[in-house]
Protein backbone atom coordinates (compact mmCIF):
# COMPACT_ATOMS: atom_id res chain seq x y z
CA UNK A 1 0.00 0.00 0.00
CA UNK A 2 2.74 2.47 0.94
CA UNK A 3 4.77 1.52 -2.14
CA UNK A 4 1.80 2.23 -4.39
CA UNK A 5 1.22 5.62 -2.73
CA UNK A 6 4.90 6.54 -3.02
CA UNK A 7 4.90 5.64 -6.69
CA UNK A 8 1.70 7.62 -7.30
CA UNK A 9 3.03 10.75 -5.58
CA UNK A 10 6.41 10.49 -7.34
CA UNK A 11 4.71 10.06 -10.71
CA UNK A 12 2.42 13.02 -9.96
CA UNK A 13 5.38 15.24 -9.07
CA UNK A 14 7.13 14.27 -12.29
CA UNK A 15 4.03 14.75 -14.43
CA UNK A 16 3.13 18.18 -13.06
CA UNK A 17 6.71 19.46 -13.12
CA UNK A 18 7.55 18.21 -16.60
CA UNK A 19 4.26 19.50 -18.04
CA UNK A 20 5.02 22.90 -16.47
CA UNK A 21 8.52 22.82 -17.94
CA UNK A 22 7.11 21.97 -21.37
CA UNK A 23 4.60 24.84 -21.13
CA UNK A 24 7.40 27.26 -20.18
CA UNK A 25 9.53 26.00 -23.07
CA UNK A 26 6.72 26.46 -25.60
CA UNK A 27 5.85 29.92 -24.25
CA UNK A 28 9.52 30.95 -24.34
CA UNK A 29 9.83 29.84 -27.96
CA UNK A 30 7.20 32.39 -28.96
CA UNK A 31 8.67 35.24 -26.90
CA UNK A 32 10.98 37.68 -28.71
CA UNK A 33 14.66 37.68 -27.79
CA UNK A 34 15.86 40.36 -25.39
CA UNK A 35 18.78 42.30 -26.86
CA UNK A 36 19.59 44.28 -23.71
CA UNK A 37 22.76 42.23 -23.12
CA UNK A 38 24.56 43.73 -26.11
CA UNK A 39 26.21 46.42 -23.97
CA UNK A 40 27.53 43.98 -21.38
CA UNK A 41 28.95 41.64 -24.05
CA UNK A 42 31.14 44.24 -25.73
CA UNK A 43 34.92 43.99 -25.49
CA UNK A 44 35.17 47.59 -24.29
CA UNK A 45 32.81 46.93 -21.39
CA UNK A 46 34.70 43.77 -20.38
CA UNK A 47 38.03 45.60 -20.60
CA UNK A 48 36.78 48.39 -18.33
CA UNK A 49 35.42 45.85 -15.87
CA UNK A 50 38.81 44.16 -15.75
CA UNK A 51 40.54 47.52 -15.38
CA UNK A 52 38.45 48.50 -12.35
CA UNK A 53 38.09 45.17 -10.61
CA UNK A 54 40.53 42.73 -12.13
CA UNK A 55 39.83 39.34 -13.62
CA UNK A 56 37.87 38.32 -10.52
CA UNK A 57 35.40 41.12 -11.24
CA UNK A 58 34.90 39.89 -14.80
CA UNK A 59 34.49 36.31 -13.60
CA UNK A 60 31.98 37.36 -10.92
CA UNK A 61 29.98 39.37 -13.46
CA UNK A 62 29.91 36.41 -15.88
CA UNK A 63 28.83 34.06 -13.09
CA UNK A 64 26.08 36.46 -12.04
CA UNK A 65 24.92 36.80 -15.65
CA UNK A 66 24.85 33.00 -16.09
CA UNK A 67 22.93 32.46 -12.85
CA UNK A 68 20.44 35.18 -13.78
CA UNK A 69 19.90 33.59 -17.18
CA UNK A 70 18.66 30.38 -15.53
CA UNK A 71 15.42 32.14 -14.58
CA UNK A 72 14.36 33.33 -18.05
CA UNK A 73 13.13 31.76 -21.26
CA UNK A 74 14.06 28.27 -22.35
CA UNK A 75 16.68 27.94 -19.63
CA UNK A 76 13.92 28.37 -17.06
CA UNK A 77 12.18 25.34 -18.60
CA UNK A 78 15.37 23.32 -18.22
CA UNK A 79 15.79 24.56 -14.64
CA UNK A 80 12.21 23.55 -13.79
CA UNK A 81 12.65 20.12 -15.41
CA UNK A 82 15.89 19.43 -13.51
CA UNK A 83 14.36 20.65 -10.26
CA UNK A 84 11.35 18.42 -10.81
CA UNK A 85 13.51 15.34 -11.32
CA UNK A 86 15.54 16.17 -8.20
CA UNK A 87 12.44 16.73 -6.04
CA UNK A 88 10.78 13.53 -7.31
CA UNK A 89 13.95 11.51 -6.69
CA UNK A 90 14.35 12.98 -3.20
CA UNK A 91 10.74 12.19 -2.35
CA UNK A 92 11.06 8.65 -3.66
CA UNK A 93 14.27 8.04 -1.69
CA UNK A 94 12.81 9.42 1.53
CA UNK A 95 9.38 7.82 1.24
CA UNK A 96 10.43 4.39 -0.04
CA UNK A 97 10.47 1.73 2.68
CA UNK A 98 13.81 0.26 3.66
CA UNK A 99 14.39 -3.50 3.20
CA UNK A 100 14.39 -3.94 7.00
CA UNK A 101 10.92 -2.33 7.16
CA UNK A 102 9.63 -4.78 4.57
CA UNK A 103 10.96 -7.78 6.53
CA UNK A 104 9.28 -6.62 9.76
CA UNK A 105 5.95 -5.98 8.09
CA UNK A 106 5.90 -9.18 6.02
Amino acid sequence: MADRRTLLVTTSILAVGLIAALAIYVAAARAPDDSSDELTDSKQYLRQMELYGGKANVLAAELQHWFGSLWHGRRLALTVACGTVLVAAAYWLVAAPLPSDLEKGG
